[in-house]
């Protein structure tokens, strides 16, 4: 067997000294041989494509407990788990973007056009459906904020309810801050959520200390008199209606969705597989506390927003709900009309729904 000293072996595989040392006491890349009396390492040749490989994925910026787990494996399955990593590497890229979209706009002052004189019309509506013994969502629609939660496990309805009574405090500060100002300055939004989405997460922890099962999604939007910054957690959506197109806001953050983003099922596979309510992130009794996605959307007259939960988007495809926001201009009425859509084809769940429409204010 052709053996290299750490040295060459370092140079020929493009890792340092140091990063063998370290991989050698974690067992991912063991040399070949250690002198007995100096402790000085030895590589064979065969080891270079291994080594080559995690300096690689450590390029990617693969953890070391992942790349263990692909050198693990023969070629096919290794591409697969790569395309997989950095597929989610790219999703949680997009949440970062967006919201270094939002900073850059707020500081350059790009997206401060005059919106001021815009406001919401909304109505929120919540229904058991035809099989669930008890409604455990929780929908709400305000001057500044719109929510939609849905709760789950023996408690889920408080869990609900509870999270969106956390965000209800974002009605108060926002509507102290408009008799100061025209609209909610941009740059106090994320503080503003961050602290409400705490709140949240404390009251939901809080009902759910005896039951760590017990939790909730959210999905809500604050109002800043030009623009709606979005929270989202779990698997509720946000759907905007513009120019007669519906396109949906939110990523789901369940499993079935992220081995959609892998490439591991197709999207018709991903709504017939068993496990598709399995939430990956929510509002719970756990120890982690996971970070929601943030959006910022810009406003503009005409603009239809639907919140829902999943009792609705399982149950009636977006043609369906495009064709209703579409052609029921009331918002009342539209939901009214979503619900009962989802309760015709069955209604298997809680369904609830909140639809916001963005208007011209009028004078007073």
């Amino acid at each position: 067997m052709d053996m290299l000293t750490i040295g060459a072996f370092a140079k020929a595989c493009r890792l340092s000294p140091k990063a063998l040392r370290l991989y050698d006491e974690l067992e991912l890349l063991r040399p070949a041989r250690v002198d007995p009396e100096t402790g000085y390492r030895y590589y064979a040749v065969e080891q270079l494509e291994r080594a080559r490989l995690v300096a690689w994925l450590r390029r990617l910026g693969m953890p070391l407990a992942r790349i263990r787990q692909v050198c693990a494996l023969d070629g096919p399955a290794a591409g697969r788990e790569i395309r997989a990593y950095w597929a989610r590497v790219e999703a949680e890229t997009a949440h970062r973007r967006d919201l270094a979209a939002f900073l850059v706009d707020h500081l350059t002052g790009t997206s401060g056009k005059d919106t001021a004189m815009l406001e919401l019309r909304y109505a929120a509506l919540s229904d058991t459906g035809l099989v669930r013994p008890a409604n455990q969502d929780t929908a709400y629609a305000g001057t500044r904020v719109l929510a939609v939660a849905d709760g789950f496990g023996s408690a889920g309805a408080h869990a609900s309810t509870a999270a969106v009574e956390a965000l209800k405090i974002l009605e108060r500060e926002t509507r102290e801050t408009r008799e100061t100002r025209d609209t909610l300055s941009a740059g106090n939004v994320l503080n503003l959520l961050d602290d409400a989405v705490q709140g949240a997460t404390r009251a939901v922890r809080d009902i759910a200390a005896a039951d760590k099962e017990v939790g909730t999604t959210l999905t809500a939007m604050l109002w800043t008199g030009s623009q709606l910054a979005l929270v989202h957690i779990g698997d509720s959506r946000a759907y905007l209606l513009r120019d007669g197109e519906l396109f949906q806001i939110t990523h789901d953050h369940t499993l079935v969705q992220s081995m959609v983003d892998e490439g591991r099922l197709t999207v018709e596979e991903a709504a017939a597989h068993p496990q598709r309510t399995l939430l990956l992130k929510g509002l719970t009794g756990g120890d982690s506390v996971p970070s929601p996605d943030l959006r910022l959307q810009d406003a503009l007259p005409g603009d239809r927003y639907l919140l829902c939960s999943d009792g609705l988007s399982r149950v009636l495809t977006d043609p369906d709900i495009e064709r209703t926001l579409a052609s029921v201009p009331d918002p009342e009425e539209a939901a009214r009309t979503l619900v009962a859509g989802a309760n015709d084809a069955g209604g298997p769940d809680n369904v609830s729904c909140v639809v916001a429409d963005v208007v011209e204010a009028t004078e007073v």
